[in-house]
């Protein structure tokens, strides 16, 4: 016998002691599916055979049984399961996790049970009991399906049980296996001249055949497969060509469908069963009495056949009439039916006479994109990764699809109201609200998002752990010094600097940087000279209604300036807009806006001075350390030098040496500080292009990036300065040592070195990420780094044995979090989801790493 079990199922093996339940389960499933009774026993008593335990195995026995129903994996519980009060509980543990609960007995001849228990030590109870457990199973065979056992499979001898195969079967919902693309279509009822309009737009091409029975051919796009929504059919005009159209292309394999409310309602109709012809359905029956009756048995075992929703494309889609809880999706139970036909509802009605129904999208959490319909809504919104797409064509709105995965939306308008809705759905004021419902759902955060231990799942690093104490820390630093949230969708990685270099008098050199790519196959990079600035993300709005419309603020601000830790950039509000008016202009004047058909820009930059942001840390830290050393040296090296003594001859060279080094580290920091009294002392350096409206540009080069970036400057060279840059082929000597000159006078002219590049934003070596940029910074200003006198020998040779592999582990993280939460802040998702980036790169800079990297 073969035995097609459901892939997501609780299986009751049922049997008396030695019918061999446990070598059957033991052959045919994993060890971790199998929840025995005998385990269970010994692991609440150390003896399996403790009967006196049986009461707390069992508790045990269920509890994890729930824990992997919850997990949807199939379980399979190996106990006698002969008593109706034991397969009770565990049917009505199936019902709770909307699992089929299955049965497999084991119908031995009671002699084979006893003859093997007989073998088995363990097995000392009395023949009495085996001949009970034989009795109660055979009075139970009857009525196991009544119980609600929803399949039952019974081997009735030894032969069956070893010839006994499985197959796992998977559920009706699941077709994860077919991955689009998708083109998924809102309620008809009944419009088929708006069905037929959209679906030609779409690129399908229609074409009705009159051979004896009337028929409707559709040819889809190549690739592309329909999804209808349900609510074909009532109140609209023509609900039998909409019915033909999409039987047609169910059975051709180019859609698939799932029911809606009213065709279940219809199906009623359809069986005799006594329906009120309301909402619409008098005039399908009407429409459908012209029919044939062929035609109308072939939409009775249409409708009867269709599946209350689906999970596609790997688990990333679910489609479903009324819409789907996370928890649900996938499950087979009929209150999973009963919520993809009708959305989450208080059984109550409103003064219009329509079901209350409860925002479940509001709470929604799952993974998955959900896309349903069943509530007219004057025009589809995200929210929580959910969208309605029915857009009432029937009473006068539009008909619309969701192209899938482009997450576009194409509408086309009803020619005619068809039917008047009980509840005004389409807008009554000229202006409508400008916040999205995403954006008015957005406004009020929930700490559960963010706190505790997190796993991050990120398309170029896979999963990020961030451990519970470093979250803690973001929270507080988010909470009490952050911008608003809704303008904090990214937050800049770390960066490391390359390896340690050999070369006498230096730490780091370009050649290591070089060598660090050429080894991971990289051909080409980008030298960027470093500017001594401090790091600034910059959000520039086109106008103020640009920043409500895609940031959710209702506020005359056009944009925000911030730090890599989140925290203003400015105290003076009018210097950070003078700055944002700055960078929006030189925008229009180099046409950026056009060109990437956006209403704002995100980028990451270098904001100088320096001493704008460090100046409290110059005046409490450097100064005083450079004043006091010059100070106390300058005085030491007079008195030697007033006392001509050889033995005190080694000790003045080596305060003058000092004294050259202290004044050396000053010069530094001096470089990099100026008065700051208006934007036109401020000097932007921007080096990444980050994102514009629906695109992260991390598939850019980075000469892109900079061709992109220097012509904002070019429009405003006082404010804006171009990054200077070189490209090196790292085959060729020559290409590389012009690289290493153009550092080395960088460096000796007070410069702080450069950042070397992948030429690819993204690039990657065997199995994982390549480090997105590598610093190389020069000899003076690592000074104020590693101290005045790091270049002594003694110093410098301890320094070597610095290590770096912890910030490069901290950089690759923080670069893939970073664009995973651009992408998911581009693709609309919820904020919490792009928060979930943000604040993991800002607590992974709580993890212990050498400030001084």
């Amino acid at each position: 016998m073969n035995i097609p079990l459901p892939e997501f199922s609780l299986v009751l093996l049922i049997g008396a002691s030695g019918s061999g339940k446990s070598t059957f389960a033991a052959k045919h499933f994993k060890t971790t599916a199998v929840l025995s009774s005998d385990w269970s026993r010994a692991a609440v008593s150390d003896d399996p055979n403790d009967q006196a335990a049986t009461k707390d195995a069992f508790e045990l026995l269920h509890f994890i049984a729930a824990k992997r129903l919850s997990a949807m994996k199939l379980t399979v519980v190996d106990a006698t399961n002969v008593q109706p009060e034991s397969r009770k509980l565990l049917i009505e543990l199936a019902r709770a996790h909307d699992a089929l609960p299955v049965a497999i007995v084991f119908d031995l001849p009671e002699h084979v049970c006893q003859d093997r228990n007989r073998t088995r030590p363990d097995r000392d109870f009395g023949p009495h009991v085996v001949r009970q457990q034989s009795q109660q199973l055979r009075r139970s065979l009857r009525s196991l399906q009544r119980e609600g056992l929803r399949y039952v499979w019974t081997l009735s001898s030894v032969e069956e049980v070893d010839a006994a195969t499985i197959t796992r079967q998977r559920l009706w919902t699941d077709k994860r296996d077919q991955q689009g693309p998708f083109d998924i279509i809102g309620d008809i009822h009944g419009c088929y001249d708006e069905l037929a309009q959209l679906l030609e737009r779409l690129g399908y091409q229609i074409q009705v055949v009159q051979n004896g029975e009337r028929s409707i051919v559709v040819a889809p796009p190549t690739g592309r497969r329909a999804v209808f929504l349900g609510d074909l059919v009532d109140r609209g005009p023509n609900s039998p060509d909409v019915l033909r159209l999409v039987m047609g292309m169910v059975e051709a394999g180019s859609a698939i469908c799932v029911p809606g409310n009213h065709e279940a309602k219809l199906l009623r109709k359809l069986r005799g069963k006594d329906v009120q012809l309301t909402h619409g359905l008098a005039q399908t029956v009407e429409q459908l009495d012209r029919e044939a009756p062929e035609f109308r048995e072939r939409v009775g075992k249409f409708i009867d056949a269709l599946v209350s929703h689906f999970v596609l494309d790997d688990g990333k889609l679910v489609v479903a009439h009324g819409g789907m809880k996370a928890e649900y999706a996938g499950r087979a139970s009929g209150r999973v039916r009963e919520f993809a036909l009708y959305g989450d509802t208080t059984g109550e009605t409103d003064e219009f006479g329509l079901p209350v129904r409860l925002n479940w999208a509001a709470d929604y959490r799952g993974r998955a994109m959900v896309v349903y319909g069943h509530t007219p809504v004057r025009e589809p919104e995200w929210l929580n990764n959910t969208i309605n797409v029915d857009t009432g064509c029937v009473f006068g709105g539009a008909l619309t699809a969701l192209r899938y995965p482009e997450r576009e939306l194409v509408s086309v308008t009803a020619a005619h109201t068809y039917y008047e809705p009980a509840r005004p759905f389409l807008p009554q004021e000229e202006h409508a609200p400008r916040l999205t419902a995403q954006q008015r759902h957005d406004e009020l955060l929930d700490l559960e998002d963010v706190l505790g231990k997190r796993i991050v799942t990120t398309r170029l690093a896979n999963r990020v752990t961030i451990r519970e104490e470093n979250a803690s820390a973001a929270l507080e630093a988010m909470s009490r010094f952050a911008v608003d949230p809704r303008w904090l969708v990214y937050l800049p990685p770390t960066m490391s600097p390359s390896e340690t270099s050999a070369l006498p008098g230096l730490l780091e050199h370009p050649a290591e940087a070089f060598g660090y790519y050429r080894g991971r196959g990289v051909a080409r990079v980008m030298c960027e000279e470093k500017h001594m600035g401090s790091r600034a993300v910059v959000v520039a709005c086109r106008d103020a209604d640009a920043a409500e419309r895609r940031f959710g603020l209702r506020t005359e601000s056009v944009g925000i300036v911030y730090t890599r830790t989140g925290r203003p950039f400015f105290n003076d509000a009018a210097m950070e807009a003078s700055l944002l008016d700055r960078v929006r202009r030189a925008t229009t004047t180099s046409g950026l806006w056009g060109e990437l058909n956006t209403d704002w820009l995100l980028l990451d930059c270098e904001l100088m001075p320096w001493s704008l942001k460090a100046r409290e840390l110059i005046q409490q830290q450097y100064a005083p350390v450079g004043a006091a050393a010059r100070t106390a040296l300058a005085e030491e090296l007079a008195t030697l030098e007033t006392r001509p003594m050889p033995e005190l001859a080694p000790v003045a060279e080596k305060r003058r040496a000092q004294l050259a080094d202290i004044e050396a580290f000053s010069a530094v920091y001096r470089r990099y500080t100026w008065d700051v009294n208006g934007v036109s002392d401020l000097r932007l350096a921007p080096f990444h292009l980050l994102a514009s409206h629906n695109r992260v540009h991390s598939s850019e080069p980075h000469s892109w990036h900079l061709e992109q970036l220097g012509r904002l400057a070019a429009a405003d060279p006082e404010v804006i300065t171009a990054t200077p840059s070189m490209e090196v082929d790292l085959a060729d000597p020559a290409s590389e040592a012009r690289a290493v000159d153009w550092w080395t006078t960088l460096t000796e002219r007070g410069g702080e070195g450069m950042v070397v590049k992948p030429m690819e934003f993204v690039a990657r070596w065997k199995n994982g990420l390549v480090q997105p940029a590598l610093k190389v910074r020069g000899r003076e200003y690592l000074r104020l780094i590693y101290g005045p006198d790091y270049t002594q020998p003694t110093h410098l040779e301890r320094l070597r044995e610095r290590g770096l592999g912890t910030k490069r582990s901290l950089a690759m993280r923080e670069f893939a979090l970073g664009l995973e939460g651009l992408e998911r802040f581009v693709h609309d998702e919820p904020l919490r989801r792009v928060h979930e980036c943000v604040f993991a790169v800002l607590a992974m800079e709580s993890e212990p790493v050498d400030p001084r990297l």
